[in-house]
């Protein structure tokens, strides 16, 4: 399926779920949490301006293992804030594995950085791929319908959080020209298809809207 019907039709399903959750609320009395007033929200929030005040190289592999440095942490900082706020046991173990999984990862991007100063010729289209991901998973996270439970909105985010990078390892996939940033692309692949696959399957057995 073409990334851009992937994206759209993801779109409408959580513009659906908003507008059920809307009705729901009003039925069964769901609380709805403002977004600005969400912890995990505001962590989304500041690691996208962070990522958007990134001075690109348009080296790809570079611009690649930079930009997941940062969205690693903002991973990381949602997977603290799941722990310390959380409830379910299923939800903080799979916090702690994104914290020790990204740690790790987050390690291996600096010490490539730190051995492979950017270069010619220069790739535009990572960056313009980039930013449209993020743009995307900004618009993806605005639809969301946040409750202030720390467990259904720490996976919630999550899903997002980790579809983005799974587009991104992508773009890394076809654009880069080093092997390690693509192998560690194609292993951040791997690894959080399967914790989507987890975090949408806890949230359909455990929901509470």
């Amino acid at each position: 399926m073409p990334r851009s019907l992937r994206f759209t039709l993801f779109a409408s399903v959580l513009a659906f779920g908003a507008l059920t959750s809307c009705n729901k609320d009003e039925a069964d009395g769901l609380k709805v949490q403002a977004h600005d007033k969400n912890a995990f929200m505001s962590i989304m929030h500041d690691m996208s301006k962070e990522m958007d005040m990134m001075t690109a190289t348009m080296d790809p592999d570079n611009d690649y293992a930079k930009m997941m440095v940062m969205h690693h942490m903002g991973a990381i900082k949602m997977a603290q804030k799941e722990l310390s706020d959380g409830d379910n046991a299923t939800m903080k173990a799979i916090a702690q594995r994104v914290i020790t999984a990204q740690q790790a990862e987050i390690t291996q991007f600096n010490a490539f950085l730190a051995g492979h100063p950017a270069h010619a010729p220069m790739v535009m289209e990572f960056m313009d791929r980039a930013m449209m991901v993020m743009e995307m998973m900004d618009k993806n996270n605005d639809l969301r319908v946040l409750t202030g439970d720390a467990d259904q909105d720490f996976a919630q985010l999550m899903i997002d959080h980790h579809t983005s990078a799974l587009e991104m390892s992508e773009d890394e996939i076809e654009l880069g020209r080093e092997a390690t940033p693509k192998a560690m692309a194609r292993k951040i692949i791997t690894d959080q298809q399967m914790e989507i696959k987890e975090l949408q399957d806890w949230l359909l057995a455990n929901k509470s809207y």
